[in-house]
């Protein structure tokens, strides 16, 4: 069986709320003219007649209070009515509506301005997932494109020699490996965003001493020097991600830094937290674009990075990574120029 509707409940509550209002009134009225009438030795009451028309009222009352109480609690779901029209319109291309309610309901109105919030958090999401599969579509399709052009133009030469072959073969993986790269990018990206199933400890120090080495010789090639200030930071969560998170960092910071600069790497505990901070010296940020900087596909001055400047995913993966350990995640300009990045992971409890 289903339940009745909420209307027809509430009309029901608030009959039964009169009828019992009623019922007391018939106790506390006829019940005392009832004693009285049976210890008096001459009765001239007239309860009996009474008794019969009181539950006659009683009657009466339940049913006006019904109407009533369907009138009023149709009344009071009138913006939940607007609310639902409104929801059924919406979809994925459709989130644009707002869930308008009449001021004087008020409570109904707190609800509609939170599911607007929601909407709009929806809205700015599959904007971002359109903007970032469009993105992810381009980064693949240029190498496919360039690799097609290679092989159409050593196949379409007839005068193509051994050499020729040997160097086409050798553009072609490398191309293969900027797409490798590009799709485990991709991967690690969304294995960011997934909750993390098993938490366990380790010490961001020992994660940054495995991580520098890798960009030692990048730094060397551009006179970056790096410096570390590792003290013990022992933290909670993936360590495998912590890792990705640690390699990203550093690699961004060679990566986007000037000729003969600095990279910072230091780790702490700061309260309950373990902190990584990572900084480095570059050119200037307004601190306007830092946000987008952790978007996918995104760096400074360009809507999107090319084949020999990364990906644009390597922040996106650090913004993907601290979410999932519920780390908070801040980036601040430098004032002579670059970026200073601190995650602080949470501690083993």
């Amino acid at each position: 069986m289903t339940r009745p509707r909420l209307r027809t409940r509430l009309a029901l509550l608030h009959a039964g709320l009169a009828f019992g209002c009623g019922v007391l009134l018939v106790v506390f009225v006829d019940v005392p003219l009832l004693s009285v009438g049976r210890t008096t030795a001459e009765s001239t009451s007239n309860l009996a007649a009474v008794l019969p028309l009181s539950a006659v009222a009683l009657v009466v009352i339940a049913g006006v209070s019904m109407v009533f109480g369907w009138l009023i609690a149709g009344r009071a779901l009138r913006p939940l009515r607007v609310i639902t029209d409104a929801a059924r319109g919406m979809s994925a291309d459709n989130l644009n509506a707002r869930l308008r309610v009449p001021a004087a309901y008020q409570e109904f109105t707190d609800v509609a301005d939170t599911l607007d919030g929601l909407l709009w958090r929806l809205r700015e999401s599959f904007t971002a997932q359109r903007q970032f599969i469009a993105n992810a579509s381009h980064e693949l399709r240029t190498p496919l494109t360039v690799q097609r052009t290679l092989l159409q133009l050593t196949l379409a030469d007839p005068a193509v020699t051994a050499e020729a072959y040997r160097a086409t073969c050798q553009e072609l993986l490398d191309l293969g490996r900027q797409q490798e790269r590009l799709i485990d990018a991709l991967l690690t990206l969304a294995g960011g965003y997934r909750p993390i199933d098993g938490w366990e400890p380790f010490d961001l120090a020992d994660l940054a001493r495995r991580v520098v080495p890798d960009q030692s010789a990048p730094a060397r090639e551009r006179g970056i020097r790096v410096e570390t200030a590792l003290g013990p930071a022992v933290a909670t969560g993936d360590p495998r991600l912590a890792a990705i998170l640690v390699s990203n960092l550093v690699e961004n910071a060679v990566r986007h830094n000037v000729a003969g600069g600095t990279v910072e790497i230091a780790t702490t505990t700061s309260g309950p937290c373990a902190r990584l901070t990572v900084a480095n010296t570059g050119a200037p940020i307004p601190p306007a674009e830092i946000g987008r900087l952790f978007q996918p596909f995104q760096r400074l001055g360009t809507d999107r990075t090319d084949q020999t400047d990364g990906h644009g995913l390597g922040l996106a993966i650090v913004a993907a990574i601290a979410h999932a350990h519920r780390a908070a995640l801040a980036a601040h300009p430098r004032p002579g120029g670059g970026l200073r990045i601190t995650v602080d992971f949470p501690a083993p409890r």
